[in-house]
């Protein structure tokens, strides 16, 4: 199966992929070299391959076969998601699970099964033409939702919603279904503000509440600042090429730099013309990802694709989005580039499962097409 479907792999997509990765431990070293210690280059290299070791076994793995267990690998990934709160918190959050040289982090694994599970429900056309059939992916959505903000991460939440919409749409919901969800979405807030930490609420004020110039800021106001800041000395070309303009190592103080705000260590390193370029790359990487959900006449596969797009592409959005002030700090890496282990190999998971759906797009039964 993998020698017929071999002439299919997308290579575009996986040189978008080491591109990427390319690009994120050029960062991650800059990270390294502006803090003066810290290995984490040489961690990320290890995590990569063995990323890419995990996407090329996804690759190798009928995906087909996932359909019919997706539901126990949704339900097992929330009793771990449950039991990170019998684990003892590291710095006010449980969100890990010690496991030995490494700590995994179960919400990254949920974006993928929740992903495979909704793809399940979704692909009979009679569970979600009528409104009550709306119900069911509605908590499939609302269940993580509310285990994962109760750790507290509120970035990893906020996927989850972009995801359902889109996979709605994808799937031929009706319009004023959508419609329904949006306005389900909307009426969400007040609980989602409610169960939001002290900390949480923070940064979303200090969104709303950021500004240019004067003294600078204090709590989360100041990772905004410093973010932004970053990204400012880094100029058109960047320190790689025009040197670093300011001497105080204090102007290059990023929290999180080499992980959540890795895109600005880019920008630092590279400038301006950096940013966009890995931008231009990752557009590119979503416009396959979507022209591959087009080609794939098979339901489950063509659903699972467009979960995969949307997540990967909501978490670049979120995350960039974040670094220079038009979206609220959440703790969100960004995908292939940012240091992780978790991330990145959950990432080669989706990645690879996308290239496995792009060599096998055909029909599972020559029935009657998939319809929108």
């Amino acid at each position: 199966m993998f020698h017929a479907g071999f002439h299919r792999i997308p290579w575009s997509l996986l040189c978008c992929i080491l591109i990427l990765m390319g690009c994120g431990l050029a960062g991650i070293a800059r990270g390294d070299e502006l803090a003066g210690q810290g290995h984490y280059f040489q961690k990320q290299c290890v995590w990569i391959l063995i990323s890419l070791t995990a996407l090329a076994g996804t690759i190798l793995f009928p995906y087909r076969n996932l359909r019919s267990i997706s539901y126990p690998l949704f339900l097992a990934t929330l009793i771990l998601l449950i039991a990170v709160f019998f684990i003892p918190a590291v710095n006010g959050s449980r969100r890990w699970i010690p496991l030995g040289f490494f700590k995994f982090q179960p919400s990254e694994l949920a974006k993928i099964t929740y992903i495979l599970a909704l793809a399940h429900y979704l692909m009979y056309r009679k569970n979600y033409r009528r409104i009550p059939g709306l119900i069911v992916p509605f908590i499939l959505t609302c269940v993580p939702v509310i285990l994962i903000l109760r750790e507290p991460d509120l970035g990893t939440s906020l996927l989850f919603f972009p995801i359902l919409f889109a996979m709605l749409f994808s799937a031929g919901a009706r319009p004023r279904h959508l419609v329904t969800i949006v306005i389900l979405g909307i009426c969400m807030l007040p609980l989602l503000w409610l169960q939001m930490n002290p900390e949480q609420k923070s940064r979303i004020v200090a969104l709303f509440t950021q500004r240019d110039g004067g003294e600078m800021p204090r709590g989360d106001g100041y990772h905004l600042y410093q973010s932004k800041q970053m990204l400012a000395l880094g100029g058109v070309w960047g320190s790689e090429i025009a040197g670093m303009p300011v001497d105080d190592p204090a102007a290059y103080h990023l929290p999180a730099g080499r992980t959540d705000f890795i895109f600005c260590l880019v920008g630092e390193r590279f400038g301006i013309v950096g940013c966009l370029f890995a931008l231009v790359v990752f557009s590119f990487l979503f416009i396959r990802g979507l022209q591959i959900a087009l080609a794939t006449r098979e339901p489950f596969g063509r659903l699972v694709a467009v979960g995969i797009v949307t997540l990967l592409a909501s978490q670049t959005i979120i995350n960039t989005g974040m670094t220079v002030g038009l979206m609220p700090i959440t703790g969100m890496t960004l995908p292939l580039m940012s240091y992780g282990g978790t991330s990145m190999l959950s990432t080669c998971l989706a990645l690879g499962l996308l290239i496995n759906i792009c060599m096998h797009p055909g029909y599972e039964i020559h029935a009657e097409p998939f319809r929108f």
